[in-house]
């Protein structure tokens, strides 16, 4: 092998190794200290580890997989038990809700919510006051912000988003206008339309998951025997 090419070849193991690396950094910073974006673990995972080449930082898919893999080795116990609290928490949420048709988005939907994450909806009026009208009449103290959100590859527009506490869980309301309804705003891992769930779905996802473990159970019951 000709010596540039074995250089060649050992500077992209090096970059692939530094982004494995980067990737799982991030990932037990997102775990372990709440922090929730992912540019933000990533270039913080980077600075700790003294990466500098751009071309060695992960993309957000590869940290979540990182992030995953960090839950399933490290928070096997108590990570399904936290996101399934924090699921049935978004049924209730979600049913009290109803008129603005809630969809539930992120962690707690894609299964890697943990003890920092909020539960996340999305809330659709197009009068943005109406939520909160709604929350004071229900004596639900809240907080305000505003996010912005892509909605095109080149646009981006800022939305209110109520924040409030249910339970000694944080929730996290983005009021979007109904036309929001039939497009999702941009994922922030591919620029695809987020996933959302309806009410109907996150009940049916939590009932099989019930299902899965209650036949886990019964099955461990029987080898045990």
């Amino acid at each position: 092998m000709a010596r540039g090419e074995h250089h060649r070849i050992h500077a992209q193991d090096r970059v692939q190794r530094n982004r494995l690396r980067v990737a799982q950094e991030a990932a037990r910073l997102m775990s372990e200290h709440g922090i929730r974006d992912f540019h933000r673990a990533k270039r913080k995972a980077a600075e700790r580890l003294g990466v500098l080449d751009e071309q060695a930082l992960p993309r957000n898919h590869e940290i979540e997989e990182a992030l995953r893999e960090h839950q399933r080795l490290f928070q096997s116990e108590s990570q399904p038990r936290l996101l399934r609290e924090r699921r049935e928490a978004a049924i209730e949420a979600m049913r009290f809700l109803e008129r603005f048709e809630p969809r539930l988005v992120d962690a707690v939907l894609e299964g890697t919510a943990d003890a920092h994450s909020a539960v996340c909806l999305h809330v659709f009026s197009d009068d943005p006051e109406a939520v909160g009208i709604y929350l004071h009449e229900h004596g639900v103290p809240f907080e305000t912000q505003t996010r912005r959100l892509r909605i095109t590859r080149d646009e981006q527009i800022e939305f209110p988003v109520l924040l409030f506490a249910a339970d000694n869980l944080p929730f996290d309301l983005t009021v979007l206008p109904h036309n929001a309804l039939r497009q999702a705003p941009l994922d922030r891992m591919d620029e695809k339309p987020m996933r959302r769930a309806t009410l109907a779905s996150v009940e049916i996802m939590l009932a099989e998951e019930q299902e899965q473990q209650d036949d886990f159970e019964r099955k461990l019951a029987a080898a045990l025997k």
